[in-house]
């Protein structure tokens, strides 16, 4: 398997709007545009900040992954998972199956931005939600 860098940080927020005001005006981070992924039930915003992203993610529904993490963080945002990329997205998820890793996605699926993604349970990584991600 072969990790190529740091993709991005997703971070819980409840409002992209305020988040951004936060990143944008206060750090000086331009954001490179704001995008739903319904089946995830997630608006995101992507944040570059040299060779890896700052991901924003607001839940639109009471049952979205991104809102149950924040219920159990006390209704806070945070550090929700870590994305590393890697050249071969199912030949990585493959190799991980065999090695015993408990896998949230046993199959690629299309994230935000047109990346492929699949994520590890932390319950594998030591508590940490990590991404895989692959980009075209």
């Amino acid at each position: 398997m072969n990790l190529t860098v740091v993709d991005h940080l997703g971070v819980a927020v409840p409002s992209i709007d305020e988040a951004l005001a936060f990143w944008q005006d206060t750090l000086g981070v331009a954001c490179h545009g704001v995008e739903e992924v319904a089946d995830q039930k997630v608006k995101t915003a992507f944040l570059p900040i040299r060779d890896t992203e700052v991901e924003l993610l607001e839940p639109t529904s009471d049952d979205s992954p991104v809102a149950k993490f924040m219920e159990k963080n006390g209704g806070r945002g945070g550090l929700h998972h870590v994305a590393i990329r890697v050249e071969n997205l199912e030949a990585a998820l493959a190799e991980l199956k065999e090695k015993g890793v408990r896998l949230i996605d046993e199959k690629p699926r299309r994230g935000a931005g047109g990346a492929m993604i699949a994520f590890l349970h932390p319950k594998s990584t030591g508590g940490v939600l990590l991404e895989l991600c692959e980009r075209q």
